[in-house]
């Protein structure tokens, strides 16, 4: 793919509606996350990138706000997931351009910070984009009661000089 063809795909904007099946297909694992027999709430904002001309989505990040305790000490998070990536455009930096118009509009809710969740084969990518590991068990809701996070949990400073607080992250809803 070209510079020229790479350039159709770079403007972010916000959905009105959004189903991983317009990326992802129609699959009973697309995020391939099954196996931890979480339970996921919904984001409540939706952006992706769509071709030109016939509109086809491309890429798409989720967001939410979050409350959470860190540290024993209440505040809110943005929750980055559902990030997606058709198969045909993957390795041209959509998934950058669609987390970056995401957190663009994240850095206008108010939380310093923003979370996500990721397979471990997938934690490379998000590191290369800034995000950073939070480290030890992250607590999470489910509907039989909390439990801790299977996969990996890193997060991502929306703010100027913000700096991870440190201590036990306990999520009070289920993950995104």
């Amino acid at each position: 793919m070209s510079d020229d063809q790479i350039s159709i795909f770079s403007t972010v904007v916000p959905l009105e509606e959004y189903s991983h099946t317009e990326i992802l297909g129609d699959g009973p694992d697309p995020f391939q996350v099954a196996e931890h027999g979480m339970v996921w709430r919904p984001k409540d904002l939706h952006f992706g990138i769509r071709t030109e001309p016939d509109g086809r989505l491309v890429a798409h990040a989720g967001l939410v706000v979050l409350p959470v305790s860190i540290d024993g000490s209440p505040t809110e998070l943005i929750g980055l997931g559902g990030v997606a990536v058709a198969a045909d455009r993957r390795g041209h930096g959509l998934a950058r351009t669609v987390v970056d118009g995401a957190l663009a509009h994240a850095r206008t809710l108010g939380p310093r910070f923003a979370i996500l969740f990721c397979r471990p084969d997938k934690a490379e990518l998000y590191a290369r984009l800034g995000w950073r590991p939070v480290a030890g068990p992250v607590e999470v809701e489910q509907p039989t009661g909390p439990a801790t996070m299977p996969l990996r949990t890193m997060w991502f400073p929306l703010h100027e000089g913000a700096q991870w607080p440190g201590g036990a992250l306990q999520l009070h809803s289920l993950p995104m």
